[in-house]
């Protein structure tokens, strides 16, 4: 009989995570993010964020995030990462909330944070990071926007 060894670099080498933020789920929202891995220091991703609280669904509707980071750890696409992002949003204009109306906006931002993988496959991610909305700025109370993220996934 001959085993097959499967080396450290094949357990964390596939291409594919679908990930959901756990601390909005706490808070009231859905955040689902998929990345596609292009090697062992890089990612592409989209992260999509829906409230369902109806407190946070006065501030803002949705936003989508697409994202590229890279990966500074020993493992393939963990660790520490770096990351730059843009944010398409739609934010309720007044910090307040003196009206009913919503203004979308793109956002370009950076962030950082840390990955980590199990043999079998799961995924834990720490992340935050800041960026600033590019054209509406005029109409808004909203310059800034933020990500936050205590997320749990799969990688396959």
């Amino acid at each position: 009989m001959q085993a097959q060894e499967q080396s450290e670099s094949d357990i964390y080498s596939g291409n594919h995570e679908l990930k959901v933020n756990g601390l909005f789920l706490v808070i009231g929202a859905f955040d689902v993010t998929y990345e596609y891995l292009l090697n062992e220091e890089s990612g592409l991703g989209i992260n999509v964020f829906l409230p369902y609280d109806s407190d946070i669904k006065d501030d803002i509707q949705y936003y989508i995030s697409p994202y590229y980071r890279f990966y500074f750890g020993k493992k393939y696409a963990a660790g520490f990462f770096l990351e730059g992002f843009g944010m398409l949003n739609s934010i309720e204009p007044d910090l307040f909330g003196n009206t009913d109306d919503f203004e979308t906006d793109f956002a370009l931002g950076i962030g950082l944070g840390g990955k980590w993988v199990t043999k079998g496959g799961f995924v834990g991610e720490l992340s935050l990071g800041v960026g600033r909305n590019l054209f509406n700025t005029d109409k808004t109370d909203i310059d800034f926007v933020s990500k936050v993220g205590i997320t749990l996934g799969y990688r396959f």
